[in-house]
């Protein structure tokens, strides 16, 4: 009778840690480790190695809860027959078998669950030491199984999951909506092109350079832009552009016979299938706010704006008091739309 428990107890412990284990080992996340190095953690080095040995770790687990089950279910179902008799063996597998899926899986795989965070650096701790001890086995099974894993994993679903989980953290009250929408705005950023948010050349706002300062002010005298960009000959020969403040204080400076030309600022060229994040970081390491988006011909297609991507990133316009439009690509798209009924005539 005492041989039967003990295959039993045997069976049921040792899988039930191992069920916590492997629960624990399913939810361990890079961020969870990060966190742990970034506060220098005492556990940090040991959960960095849980993470990063995954394969090793699962294997050590998983072979030992298949030796406790297999060893103990064996020893016991022998024992049930020398005390009980065979014909007790039926009704006590039930009963084991009952015991296993509530004491070593639903149990211990809710606790792993619920708690791992807590429950990570002594799941380190007892995994690093079956690894060791099952290192023979543990090298065998990485042979067969390095056969059916791809050489360079890739997790394409990675970013779905972020967008999902930032829906969850704002269903859950752990993200403010705009948090939840500049999350997955970030996550599409780099997948849109200058093209898309760009404002066309059929709508900007250009002024020639040979134009004075006072003249500036009698026509433009309520123009809310900061930055103007500026032509030579044709509104399609951009070559700088001009600030507002800098009109203003040289013509009370210098008079109003100073043109914009004197005024005017380089302007950088980008092309048009240049990737956001890219142009981004140029315009920031430059301190530009403003850049000319071309063809791979040099044809100008519009200007881009800092202004333009940090609304792209919040998902919504920046419009102040002075703005009267609000999507200028919206109001491209309507000046052509007027014009071509007129050219197909």
């Amino acid at each position: 009778m005492v041989a039967l428990v003990a295959f039993v107890a045997i069976a049921l412990v040792v899988s039930f840690f191992c069920s916590v284990f492997e629960s624990v080992l399913h939810h361990l996340t890079p961020a969870y480790v990060i966190n742990l190095e970034k506060k220098q953690s005492c556990w940090a080095g040991k959960v960095r190695w849980l993470h990063d040995n995954l394969d090793r770790s699962l294997a050590a687990v998983l072979t030992l809860n298949t030796i406790a089950h297999t060893f103990g279910a064996a020893g016991a179902g022998a024992q049930t027959a020398t005390v009980f008799g065979d014909a007790s063996v039926g009704l006590f597998a039930a009963i084991l078998t009952v015991l296993i899926l509530f004491v070593s899986e639903i149990i211990p795989k809710t606790l792993g669950t619920n708690g791992w965070h807590k429950l990570a650096p002594y799941t380190a701790v007892c995994v690093g030491f079956l690894v060791k001890l099952q290192m023979p086995l543990i090298w065998l099974a990485e042979q067969v199984t390095r056969q059916l894993t791809p050489k360079h994993k890739k997790n394409d679903y990675l970013r779905e999951e972020i967008s999902a989980m930032a829906d969850i953290g704002e269903e859950e009250g752990a993200l403010l909506g705009t948090g939840s929408d500049l999350l997955k705005n970030m996550l599409r950023f780099r997948d849109l092109k200058i093209i898309e948010i760009m404002t066309p050349r059929s709508v900007l706002f250009t002024l020639p350079e040979s134009m004075d300062a006072e003249t500036y002010l009698q026509t433009c005298p309520d123009n809310a832009f900061s930055r103007v960009p500026v032509y030579s000959d044709e509104p399609d020969d951009i070559n700088g552009f001009v600030m507002k403040n800098d009109i203003l204080m040289a013509y009370h400076q210098r008079g109003g016979s100073i043109t914009l030309g004197e005024l005017k600022r380089p302007i950088i060229a980008v092309l048009e299938n240049e990737s956001l994040p890219r142009l981004m970081s140029t315009l920031l390491e430059q301190r530009n706010h403003i850049a000319m988006v071309v063809t791979e011909y040099g044809d100008i297609r519009g200007i881009v704006t800092l202004e333009d991507m940090i609304e792209t990133l919040l998902g919504r316009e920046i419009v102040d008091e002075s703005d009267e439009v609000v999507d200028m690509q919206q109001v491209a798209r309507q000046k052509w739309a007027e014009r071509l009924p007129s050219q197909l005539h």
